[in-house]
């Protein structure tokens, strides 16, 4: 099995401001090389999955990546909140016209050609409902890669029977939301994720943990999971940022907005 991470935080690219400063050009170059390469994957592909409708998980401006392609998606009708249901009905009827098939996958196990492909049921994108829910998912040919989608985390008990049913070899997970640590994203869910974490590899048998996304948008985020690299060590998991699987360092450029830009003079290049 071959993982080629393509898009990820700790390879610069996040399309939302925070820190009251928007994206610096940087990451919006950042952004449209990854973007490029979402197409070129996406041409030679024969299935693309749709975990939720964030727009940071979909483009509704390019329907045409869709052409020709077995769809996976989260359910548009069935838990899922106002947001993201509203964005699922822009969407969904701009690639049924070119998509080849589009399957509602919550929970749901299928087979294309060689490989297993396993969604778990919905669960919350992050701690509550409030940001509606995600689908992870699970794939299976010579090994199994699990992906969590936005789970946060995983900090709830629901996020993390799939990922222990599924004994992955490779996990891809959303790490806890730890730049808003003590007002978006509790102490307590924190600590709860840290030792879900812990879990993971004490039970499942994974070789290599990426955590990602959220956790890597702040830039001390290896030092405030500590205890979960210390597990990685005495079972023989590498824990890794997607750049690090691919063997590059981290490059947080949203973490280091304030760093880029500078004087404040500057905040204007990037609007």
């Amino acid at each position: 099995m071959n993982i080629v991470p393509i898009a990820f935080d700790s390879l610069g690219t996040r399309s939302m401001a925070t820190f009251k400063l928007p994206p610096h050009p940087m990451e919006l170059k950042r952004q449209e090389e990854h973007w490029q390469k979402i197409v070129e994957y996406g041409r030679v592909s024969d299935v693309i999955i749709i975990t939720h409708y964030h727009y940071d998980h979909h483009n509704p401006s390019f329907p045409s990546l869709y052409d020709n392609k077995i769809v996976f998606i989260k359910d548009p009708k069935n838990n899922i909140n106002k947001s993201q249901s509203e964005r699922a009905g822009f969407f969904l009827p701009l690639i049924e016209k070119v998509a080849r098939k589009i399957i509602i996958s919550d929970g749901t196990t299928h087979r294309i050609k060689n490989a297993r492909i396993r969604f778990s049921p919905p669960v919350f994108h992050g701690t509550n409902q409030r940001l509606g829910f995600v689908i992870e998912v699970s794939i299976t040919d010579s090994e199994t890669f699990l992906f969590t989608s936005d789970v946060e985390g995983p900090a709830l008990k629901k996020q993390m029977e799939f990922i222990l049913e599924e004994h992955p070899r490779i996990v891809f997970c959303d790490g806890p939301m730890t730049y808003m640590l003590g007002y978006r994203y509790s102490y307590d869910n924190f600590n709860l994720a840290k030792e879900n974490l812990k879990k993971i590899i004490e039970k499942t048998g994974v070789s290599k943990l990426v955590l990602d996304h959220h956790l890597t948008r702040d830039i001390n985020w290896r030092d405030k999971i500590a205890d979960v690299f210390d597990t990685g060590v005495k079972h023989n998991c590498d824990v890794l940022s997607a750049a690090g699987f691919i063997g590059l360092d981290d490059d947080l450029l949203e973490a280091r907005r304030r760093e880029l830009y500078g004087n404040k003079k500057d905040i204007n290049k990037g609007d």
